[in-house]
């Protein structure tokens, strides 16, 4: 039995030369896996790009000021007229009557301004007529041709003096023989108004026109 057990223990036991080559081959193995692994590309690490938050947007500039919505409460002597769709921004030349008692009229080659009868009712008084007048020229060019292609009833008159301002609506358009007139248009009494002059009609010579055309407005509030 003795010789039996011995015999099992050898059997049991690896040759020397077979531990050697599995030892050999373990390193093998290892090595090959880290150099796999060394090998290996490095993969990128995604970074996050910053959240970038919009500026925010300006705000809006706040709409001009309605000049209708404080209008002057006293008379004023104008120095500009704004007819929308007409003219933006006329000039106004405070002109005295003539010996004749006639209103003054711009200069001939002042095609583009308004005359206001200096020392008559002034744009924000309480009764009487305000009164302008411009030019007709024969080539079309003038101011006056403008008010008689587009100013209607409905339109709207701003007469103003640095902050100062008073708004008229055109309640009435007439055209009326020269040599006839209209009476009352230069009232300084009743309800306020601005009258607007304009020759119209025919042109016979230098200022002489057949008819004239009048626009009535009477004071308005804001829009």
């Amino acid at each position: 039995m003795a010789v039996e057990e011995g015999t099992r223990r050898r059997d049991r036991a690896l040759p020397v030369g077979v531990v050697g080559v599995v030892a050999v081959v373990l390193a093998a193995l290892v090595a090959w896996l880290v150099l796999r692994g060394g090998d290996e590309p490095t993969r990128p690490v995604a970074v996050p790009s910053p959240t970038v938050t919009p500026a925010p947007a300006p705000a809006p500039p706040p709409p001009p000021r309605d000049p209708c919505a404080r209008p002057a409460t006293t008379g004023f002597a104008p120095t500009a007229v704004t007819v929308p769709g007409i003219v933006r921004r006329a000039r106004v030349l405070a002109l005295p009557r003539d010996a004749a008692g006639v209103p003054g009229v711009p200069p001939v080659s002042d095609k583009l301004s308004f005359a206001w009868d200096r020392g008559g009712v002034e744009p924000g008084s309480t009764e009487g007529h305000v009164l302008l007048n411009t030019h007709t020229w024969p080539d079309g060019t003038a101011l006056g041709n403008r008010l008689l292609s587009g100013l209607e009833v409905g339109g709207r008159l701003v007469l103003r003096a640095g902050k100062q301002a008073a708004c008229y609506t055109v309640t009435e358009r007439t055209e009326v023989l020269a040599s006839a007139g209209y009476p009352g248009w230069d009232a300084v009494d009743g309800p306020p108004a601005v009258v607007i002059v304009v020759c119209s009609g025919k042109r016979l010579g230098p200022a002489n026109w057949t008819h004239r055309t009048l626009w009535f407005a009477s004071p308005a509030t804001a829009t």
